[in-house]
């Protein structure tokens, strides 16, 4: 239970009636009220993804994966006889919160606790889940709040940003995409079919074989459980798909079985773009491996084949323009970077990538609100390989980025998902990991995560990270957060600092 801010339901208090001589009470108009969508909500760490009326009608026995329900005071009676439970029944189970702020620091402080909120109050801070098969939030959100089946008569709310998940939009963000090496292997061990690598499923990790991997690291072991196709359902299914293209495309390009220079075939972007990605991120620590004249055709096989992109550019300044997209009627600015290899920024001269510093953060996020940006994302390459906690200096540019105006820091290149944080109200991701990459050497290169984020308006309201194990060389595959994907998340909980959620 938050500090206090949350008690236990208060005894009625009773009055005596007049007696029959007494005059007639005045009678007091009711307050207004209106039917309002409301949502069932619990802790942003949960796995969980829906849950049914016969869960929350177990809390009162115990025969439900949830302790306790937690309402806003106000709107707790009306929920109740919507839901159709006895207040009396859930007794000491009942926890009525002052605030949906308070509620959703009592659900950050009890994993096993369940609440509602009306849809209005959802912030990212919780895990809006669905109800039954019914979602208001994610890729597949009903197109309106009258098909969702949970109203009440609720006084309304002046002040408060409406949501509609009509006009709602969905940014899913990935790790590191690769075009040689391995990726390029799986892909011609396939019928030499780029879309391979974004055709995975579902798997459960069953075991593990002890110090099998050529550096002496314990390899899972894996099955699929069905659903091809999952994975590029939800690159597909948002209206806004992100990843780092962590390998340059170039004319000669030559198949690498090794090393760490790579140069892909520009046919393998076909991929890329099928899947439903719509911009990559070039400021990465590869991005110079042909060298300047590789940068530029970089960017021409991505335009070609229909991908937007930025943190490279020809010259010093056309690396640091924002990328502006509209999408839900909102504009949305992309910038990145990197850190890793100064060698290969760009200069006043040559192509290369965009520099990454507090400087350079306020010039580029200014510029990017100046172009109409109403939501800024900066996408960061930093930090140090095969790491889960981020460094003080990862965490000094992400409060930069944040101090300068960005909205959401998401960053890469250790090629372990990282931790996060919550600076100022704004997230940070540090590092998702590999997505289509080939370090199929270890549990944790072999795992990672990706995001699916739900904004109403430029506000950020839901934020769902799915884990996933790289099959094949470079195929991603979906894990249960509340199966074998636990490893992975618990990696990033572990490594988290100053998140409230």
């Amino acid at each position: 239970m938050g500090a206090g801010a949350s008690t236990p339901p208060a005894a009625s208090s009773a009055t005596a009636s007049p007696g029959p001589s007494a005059p007639p009470a005045p009678s007091l108009s009711a307050a207004p009220v209106a039917d309002v969508a409301f949502v069932p909500v619990t802790s942003f760490r949960s796995g969980r993804s829906a849950t049914r009326s016969a869960e929350v009608a177990g809390i009162a026995s115990g025969a439900s994966p949830y302790s306790a329900l937690v309402l806003v005071a106000a709107d707790a009676d009306a929920e109740l006889r919507a839901l159709g439970v006895d207040t009396t029944a859930l007794g000491g189970r009942l926890v009525r919160a002052a605030t949906a702020d308070t509620l959703m620091a009592d659900l950050a402080g009890h994993p096993g606790w369940l609440g509602f909120l009306r849809a209005d109050q959802v912030g990212p801070g919780v895990r809006a889940l669905g109800w039954g098969s019914a979602s208001l939030f994610g890729e597949t959100r009903l197109a309106s709040l009258e098909a969702w089946p949970l109203h009440a008569p609720l006084a309304p709310q002046p002040g408060v940003a409406a949501y509609d998940p009509g006009s709602a939009w969905t940014l899913y963000a990935a790790g590191d995409l690769g075009l040689d090496r391995g990726a390029a292997l799986a892909i011609m061990t396939h019928g030499n079919n780029p879309d391979y690598l974004y055709g995975g499923g579902t798997v459960t990790i069953t075991g593990h074989c002890a110090n099998c991997s050529e550096f002496g690291w314990d390899l899972p072991y894996a099955k699929r459980t069905g659903h091809a196709g999952a994975v590029r359902s939800l690159i597909s299914g948002a209206d806004l798909a992100i990843a780092n293209m962590e390998e340059v495309a170039v004319t000669d390009w030559t198949f690498h079985t090794s090393g760490t220079v790579f140069t892909g075939n520009p046919a393998y972007l076909a991929g890329v773009k099928d899947a439903g990605f719509d911009w990559v991120s070039m400021g990465n620590n590869h991005v110079g491996d042909f060298g300047p004249a590789g940068v530029l055709q970089a960017m021409r096989y991505l335009t070609q084949y229909g991908l937007l992109h930025g943190g490279a550019g020809a010259n010093t300044a056309a690396a640091h323009a924002p990328s502006v997209v509209t999408v839900g009627g909102v504009k949305v600015a992309l910038l990145s970077y990197d850190t890793v290899a100064p060698v290969y920024n760009a200069t006043a001269t040559r192509a290369g990538s965009a520099r990454m510093t507090a400087a350079w953060l306020r010039h580029d996020i200014a510029a990017a609100r100046s172009a109409g940006a109403q939501v800024v994302i900066v996408w960061p390459h930093w930090g140090v390989e095969y790491t889960a906690t981020p460094t003080a200096t990862q965490r000094a540019l992400a409060h930069d980025a944040i101090d300068a105006g960005a909205d959401l820091v998401i960053g890469n290149h250790p090629h372990w998902a990282q931790g996060m944080e919550v600076y100022k109200g704004k997230p940070i991701w540090y590092a998702l990991g590999n997505f289509t990459f080939d370090q199929t050497w270890s549990e944790p290169t072999m795992e990672g995560i990706s995001l699916e984020l739900t904004f109403s308006g430029s506000r950020l309201v839901q934020a769902w990270m799915h884990p996933h194990l790289v099959l094949d060389y470079a195929q991603p595959n979906l894990m249960d957060p509340l199966g074998s994907g636990r490893v992975v998340l618990s990696q990033v909980f572990a490594a988290s600092k100053g998140l409230p959620w």
